[in-house]
């Protein structure tokens, strides 16, 4: 091989390697999902529907199948329009804090409120009436869930909900 061929090979080579280290600048490695994940909103009503958005996405980034993401979806839901309605008595201002971790293969999500701080457990349930709105909040955290608990706090209260991974989802 003469001087000028072995040239022209290491200077493609070193434009190959110029050309590979200029490509990998423009894709940045995915990071991995949160391993935990924390939303601060106000007791606004119109945050259910973004907040819910955000729990659902962070559920399925951690494994868990649609289905299950969407049980978990609903039940917070229904937590935080108990919070706004009880907790708060519709105040549009008030903090609410979201967090949601999965350390192994179970999730845990936790509603914490700075309301009035009384325990659900506490309180008798109201009568149903089917043409007024309510009343099924709790039913659906005690179905969808693997456990509820309800931790008052000396201003307002915890609420924690976990789910295992691998329990069956509701059938449709």
């Amino acid at each position: 091989m003469t001087s000028d061929t072995t040239r022209n090979h290491v200077s493609r080579i070193t434009n190959h390697k110029s050309q590979m280290a200029d490509t990998a600048q423009n894709f940045a490695p995915v990071p991995p999902p949160a391993d935990r994940i924390e939303l601060k909103i106000s007791s606004d009503p119109a945050n259910l529907a973004p907040t819910r958005h955000a729990l659902e996405q962070w559920c399925r980034s951690r494994g868990f199948d649609s289905a299950a993401a969407d049980d978990v979806g609903l039940c917070l839901t229904e937590a935080l329009a108990n919070v706004m309605r009880h907790a708060y008595g519709g105040r549009t201002d008030r903090p609410i804090v979201i967090t949601a971790q999965c350390p192994d293969q179970t999730l845990i999500v936790r509603v914490r409120d700075w309301g009035n701080g009384i325990d659900p457990e506490s309180v008798p349930p109201a009568r149903s009436d089917p043409l007024e709105p309510g009343g099924v909040g709790m039913i659906c955290l005690r179905k969808l869930m693997d456990s509820v608990t309800f931790t008052p706090q000396p201003d307002g209260m915890l609420l924690t909900m976990t789910r295992r991974r691998d329990r069956q989802t509701r059938q449709t």
